[in-house]
C-alpha cells in the first residue's frame, strides 16, 4: 500500500475528500519528524512509538582505499509497534512467500 492507496481507503471510509485527507496525512507526517527532530518521541496507544535511537560509534573499513574509519556517535529514527498491533498482523496475515518479497514491489 502506497501513501495514494491509503489516502484514497481513509477518503472512502471517512467520506472526507482525498485533498483534505492529504494534508492531514502529511501534517501527521510533518509532526513525526519534527518531533523526532527535536528529540521528542511520539507514541501512539494501540499503534506503536515512533522514537530515537542512539548507534554508538565504532570503526568501519573504507573497501576501496582499504582503511579503517571511523563512524561517529549518531541517533536514527526508529518505529517500534504496539503489542496490540503485533498480534493483529500475526493473527491475520496469511505466510509471505519464501523469499518474504511482497509481488506489489515495482
Amino acid at each position: 500500500m502506497r501513501k495514494s492507496d491509503l489516502v484514497a481507503a481513509i477518503s472512502e471510509k471517512t467520506g472526507v475528500p482525498k485533498v483534505d485527507v492529504l494534508v492531514a496525512l502529511e501534517s501527521f507526517f510533518s509532526e513525526v519528524k519534527d518531533s523526532l527532530s527535536n528529540g521528542e518521541n511520539v507514541y501512539i496507544r494501540g499503534f506503536g512509538s515512533f522514537v530515537i535511537k542512539r548507534r554508538a560509534q565504532k570503526v568501519g573499513r573504507h573497501i576501496k582505499k582499504n582503511k579503517s574509519i571511523v563512524i561517529p556517535e549518531h541517533f536514527i529514527p526508529s518505529f517500534k509497534p504496539a503489542k496490540v498491533f503485533v498480534e493483529q498482523v500475526k493473527d491475520n496475515v496469511n505466510a509471505l512467500p519464501a523469499d518474504g518479497a511482497d509481488e506489489d514491489d515495482d
